[in-house]
């Protein structure tokens, strides 16, 4: 009877409260109290090793981003100097157009847009004539007799970091110290005769540096600094340990460890050269602090066995007693709305997954009344709609017919213009109908937009040209009707009705990819950049229904209406998306699925 009961127990059948019991006691006393005892034996041998390790990976990291920096100047530097415009400017000087120099200034300044870790660079030919984005000289003394330029002349076309710049007679428009910036210089060879054709100067924001190097803490007190080959302090926090960093201290190979005695403490230096860059980073702590984080930590693992041991099974205990009972009551909640009782709500205050469970209980009550309701009240609503659709029917036949009289009366008349006329708006009005459809075919689509032009060209006369090319393979796929008449209105009154002349629309359908994109293109006065940034930010935002195109107000209501069945119909994929330059035109392309 015994080895009957057991061979049915099962873990599962378990209650929960006994489950985090028997899962707290496992996974937190047991394995605390083992490591505990395993790391208090091995901390004392392991700390040591491990901090230089660190250290060392801590620095190399380090090096690694500022050489990745350092690069990148250099690259830079290397296009630089195979622009033909900049070959024209070394070559010629500035014997250039005005159009030619602002090239070559806009230029240089995609390279500090691009990466806004330099601070300015600066060309010079060998005739002392130089441009820049952000540099200019302070004085008119020439910049080749400079000692960057003869330092860049003598490094034969090498890349090479030279530091903080001293003395020279360079200032930038945004008035770095020269503190704050580290200098490059390169000089550019003629390819054929070797001869030195100008220089390039790039700066350096040394916050690039600090932001890599500051954030390295090396315990409490201990940090990490940059220095050159010769000595030079390139980075150093405001507050160190030591006053002065000798070369010297460094020449036992490009990377190792040591320990120095400064006023009385004794101070790890931990250090790597970078071959790319000539620097040298070096971490700086005293040794009293591992001292002392070695004690503490042995402390720790002490207190924390003991807490464990003292505290595990009481709050094992706890803890399960209170998650199980308000998971228990949830229950006993389920099981009456399960009979139908939805009235009942959770009236914990827990702000644990719990009482987040209970609150989300409440609101599917809440969701289910009001659904419920919405039922209710959508069927009320459809039923009016279905009448009110069967009371519309009468009106677009009226309509035809009234256009039919007309234009058979015109055309008796000898009125055939009017005609015509009268001809497109009936043709604008039965496709814009569609018999109720949303989604109509290309082929009526371009057939309703051009019957809308046919007016509007009837009205401006000369005024208004316009051109449609559609991919006659595409004619049949299906869209969202009314997707270009808002648009096209939009480019006739607010683009060519506005400037001087007549203007041209083009409208252009092909397929890109797996979509059916259609250009709108107007040769109007455009749309200025801050009314143009307004209009594209109203077309990103999400739609969970058309109403919600009423409450936008910046932008016309047709083309947000566009917008918006177009996103709720195929997607957020999908949609408008407009360019626009002042003064020149305005497009609009239409992005929708071919299937």
């Amino acid at each position: 009877m015994t080895l009957k009961k057991l061979s049915s127990f099962k873990m599962n059948d378990l209650p929960i409260r006994y489950k985090i019991i028997a899962l707290l006691l496992v996974i937190s006393i047991l394995p605390s109290i083992g490591m505990g005892s395993l790391v208090s034996i091995a901390v004392d041998k392991i700390i040591e090793k491990q901090a230089t390790e660190h250290t060392l990976q801590l620095i190399g990291q380090a090096n690694r981003s500022l050489e990745s920096y350092i690069e990148n100047m250099q690259d830079s530097s290397y296009i630089i100097s195979f622009s033909p415009q900049m070959n024209d400017f070394l070559n010629e000087g500035m014997d250039q157009s005005i159009n030619n120099q602002y090239q070559m200034k806009q230029f240089l300044q995609g390279f500090t847009t691009v990466n806004p870790e330099i601070a300015g660079i600066l060309v010079i030919n060998n005739r002392g004539e130089y441009i820049s984005n952000e540099l200019y000289a302070k004085n008119m003394k020439l910049l080749s007799e400079e000692k960057w330029y003869k330092e860049a002349i003598a490094n034969n076309g090498i890349f090479e970091i030279i530091g903080h710049p001293k003395n020279r007679s360079i200032k930038s428009h945004v008035n770095y110290e020269e503190s704050d910036i580290v200098s490059g210089v390169r000089a550019i060879l003629d390819p054929e005769t070797q001869n030195v054709m100008g220089v390039i100067l790039i700066d350096l924001k040394l916050r690039v540096i600090s932001e890599i190097v500051e954030d390295i803490r090396l315990g409490k007190n201990g940090y990490l600094m940059v220095i050159d080959d010769e000595g030079e302090v390139i980075y150093s926090p405001e507050e160190s340990l030591v006053n002065e960093v000798r070369p010297k201290w460094f020449e036992r190979g490009s990377s190792g460890a040591f320990l120095k005695n400064i006023d009385g403490e004794s101070i790890q230096f931990i250090y790597k050269k970078s071959p790319f860059s000539n620097w040298t980073t070096i971490g700086v702590f005293s040794t009293n602090e591992s001292v002392m984080e070695i004690q503490q930590i042995n402390f720790y693992v002490i207190s924390f066995i003991f807490v464990v041991c003292a505290f595990g099974i009481g709050a094992s205990y706890y803890l399960s007693h209170s998650m199980a009972r308000p998971i228990n009551q949830l229950n006993v909640f389920m099981n009456q709305v399960e009979a139908g009782d939805l009235s009942i709500r959770y009236q914990g205050v827990r702000k644990d997954e719990i009482g987040m469970l209970g609150r989300s209980f409440n609101n599917m009550l809440e969701h289910i009344n009001k659904l419920i309701s919405l039922i209710e009240i959508q069927g009320r609503k459809k039923r009016e709609a279905e009448l009110r659709v069967l009371q519309s029917h009468i009106k677009p036949h009226f309509l035809y017919n009234t256009l039919d009289t007309i234009n058979w009366l015109a055309r008796k008349k000898g009125a055939l213009d009017v005609s015509d006329l009268v001809e497109s708006l009936s043709q604008l009005f039965r496709i814009g109908l569609s018999k109720g459809n949303d989604i109509i075919l290309l082929e009526n689509e371009i057939e309703h937009i051009e019957s809308y032009l046919k007016i509007q060209k009837a009205r401006y006369k000369d005024k208004l040209k316009y051109n449609i090319s559609i991919d006659s393979n595409l004619l049949h796929i299906s869209v969202t009707k009314l997707v270009l008449q808002p648009i096209v209105e939009n480019a006739i009154y607010h683009g060519i009705k506005e400037r001087r002349g007549p203007g041209h629309i083009k409208i252009i359908g092909k397929k890109h990819g797996e979509n059916l994109v259609l250009f709108v293109n107007d040769d109007g006065v455009g749309i200025p950049k801050e009314r143009l940034d307004k209009l594209n930010e109203s077309l990103s935002v999400s739609f969970d229904s058309l109403e919600e195109t009423k409450k936008i107000t910046n932008i016309g209501y047709g083309v947000m209406n566009v917008q918006a069945r177009i996103k709720l119909t195929y997607g957020e994929s999908y949609g408008l998306y407009i360019e626009s330059i002042e003064g020149k035109g305005t497009t609009v392309k239409i992005v929708l699925p071919l299937k």
